[in-house]
């Protein structure tokens, strides 16, 4: 998926959506690495967000930069297909939402798109077991799902860690990404605990200075 260490994937819910083309473009020239969605359907979180409509819109506006699209949403299979077309990279989503993991991950994969699974803070992690093989990220939330602007669950930290030699085991090259509270004063220890890829929301499109800010996170963990 990437060469790259670190990857910094800033969530475009925090951006300003009556100019999101231009935002995407801006941050992305700043240093970012992926463009992050945060999928909400006012079901499965209480919160409604945004759909596949946007993401084919980011790309017919000249987008060409990896897009990451976290589902927070049940049923997920269809929506999933529908951001897959939409320009879609990788998919994550709960195992809580579908009735079978196994196959939501197939039916991702077997439309040529990157797939994740999202581990909440309550979830265990013996859901991975029998599928991490399969997987391209894994997303841990340290927050709990469904809104933006949330501080870091702390205890996250140890599950970074357990799912970090889960990974190395594999042999395999799977991301691990954690989303929810991650700004200049948490990358750090999230970096030591073993995640290798950085949602960022409010800590980045809430500041004037995207490079800046993105430079400054980047030297937290390099």
């Amino acid at each position: 998926m990437s060469d790259k260490k670190y990857i910094i994937a800033p969530s475009i819910l925090s951006a300003n959506f009556a100019t999101l083309g231009a935002e995407v473009e801006d941050v992305m020239s700043s240093g970012a690495d992926w463009v992050h969605f945060d999928v909400m359907d006012n079901h499965y979180v209480p919160n409604l967000t945004i759909g596949p409509m946007v993401c084919k819109s980011l790309r017919d506006f000249g987008i060409k930069n990896f897009i990451d699209v976290h589902l927070m949403i049940e049923p997920v299979d269809d929506l999933a297909a529908d951001f897959i077309k939409a320009g879609a990279d990788l998919v994550s989503f709960h195992p809580e939402a579908t009735k079978h993991v196994h196959r939501s991950i197939n039916a991702i994969k077997d439309a040529g798109c990157k797939v994740g699974l999202a581990i909440n803070p309550g979830t265990s992690l013996n859901v991975l077991e029998d599928v991490i093989e399969d997987l391209d990220l894994v997303l841990l939330m340290s927050v709990n799902p469904g809104f933006g602007g949330q501080s870091f669950i702390k205890g996250t930290l140890n599950k970074i860690a357990k799912v970090r030699k889960m990974i190395d085991a594999t042999g395999k090259d799977i991301r691990l990404e954690v989303d929810g509270g991650v700004n200049l004063s948490t990358i750090a220890e999230v970096a030591e605990a073993g995640a290798d890829t950085f949602v960022a929301g409010s800590a980045i499109f809430g500041t004037d200075n995207y490079e800046d800010t993105i430079t400054k996170l980047r030297a937290q963990i390099s």
